[in-house]
């Protein structure tokens, strides 16, 4: 390693780990938001609008702040476990308040996005008071956070962004065939016996842990997990074992060229990767919106 030039310690320290986490965080967000629009049959459901990515956004901050205070540290999976615990806790108060005890258990999409939104405010609020709280340099790293940033990827980053990705990868894969049952109808579902309850927590699981993570280190990047998956319905329809693997490769190129964009537009300045990514990505939300598009 002392043999290689400033050049060559650049691009393997720093370049290629940023490189490979945009990669696997594009890909990561792709593929939880091709599972939670299979699970609710809706392609306007992106994994940030049920408070997973506010959650985890919240678990790092306290991380940040009352960390070091409550001498909470368990190595390099610290603030990955901190923002899953963050992104579960959130993600299970939206399914709980959602739940229509009235009828028969069943979650309204307008009910769950409705409570999500409400949810998100109620984390993001979190955040914000987390950053009040905190030194300067704990508030620079919430802010720059909240925003969006690939400038602190490591290869201890990639290795475990890459772990958590392809193991939740592998069990979403396996649950593609019961997600494209779920398309018929829930009814439909049931009758070829598929355990709706049990396929939803797997889901919710598998989300959580995916968001969870890249957020934990990448901080909150919204909209990749709603367009990516739309786009590719676009040409190959709505087959969950196409969209999961299109999803990866596409996610991952698409995050790549945004953060390409987030560090040449105001070169030499870094615009924060998360304002690209909702420049594109509420545009799309909005014309799903406006299209009526409530089903897959």
């Amino acid at each position: 390693m002392s043999d290689l030039t400033l050049t060559e310690r650049i691009f393997l320290n720093i370049r290629l780990p940023r490189a490979i986490t945009c990669l696997l965080v594009g890909a990561s967000l792709s593929v939880a938001g091709v599972l939670m629009q299979a699970l609710f049959r809706n392609p306007i459901v992106e994994p940030g609008l049920i408070g997973t990515s506010s959650g985890a956004a919240l678990g790092a901050s306290l991380y940040f702040v009352l960390g070091a205070t409550f001498q909470f540290h368990a190595g390099e999976w610290t603030l990955p476990l901190a923002a899953s615990l963050g992104g579960a806790l959130s993600t299970a108060l939206v399914f709980f308040l959602s739940m229509n005890r009235n009828a028969t258990g069943k979650r309204s999409v307008i009910t769950l996005l409705l409570t999500g939104i409400a949810i998100n405010a109620l984390f993001l609020s979190g955040v914000g008071l987390m950053s009040y709280l905190a030194r300067d340099p704990q508030a620079r790293s919430i802010t720059f956070w909240n925003l969006g940033t690939l400038s602190g990827s490591s290869w201890s980053s990639v290795m475990i962004i890459g772990i958590s990705f392809l193991i939740c990868f592998f069990f979403a894969l396996r649950l593609s065939k019961k997600l494209n049952a779920l398309l018929m109808g829930e009814e439909e579902a049931m009758h070829l016996g598929i355990d709706l309850k049990k396929l939803q927590w797997q889901v919710v699981a598998l989300n959580v842990v995916m968001v969870a993570v890249a957020t934990a280190f990448v901080g909150v990047i919204s909209f990749v997990g709603l367009v990516v998956p739309h786009l590719l319905r676009l040409f190959k329809g709505s087959d969950n074992r196409y969209l999961l693997i299109g999803s990866a490769l596409l996610g991952g190129s698409l995050l790549s060229v945004a953060d390409l964009i987030a560090r040449l537009l105001l070169a030499p300045a870094e615009l924060p990767i998360g304002i690209v990514t909702s420049l594109v990505g509420v545009p799309v939300f909005i014309y799903l919106l406006r299209k009526n598009v409530y089903h897959l």
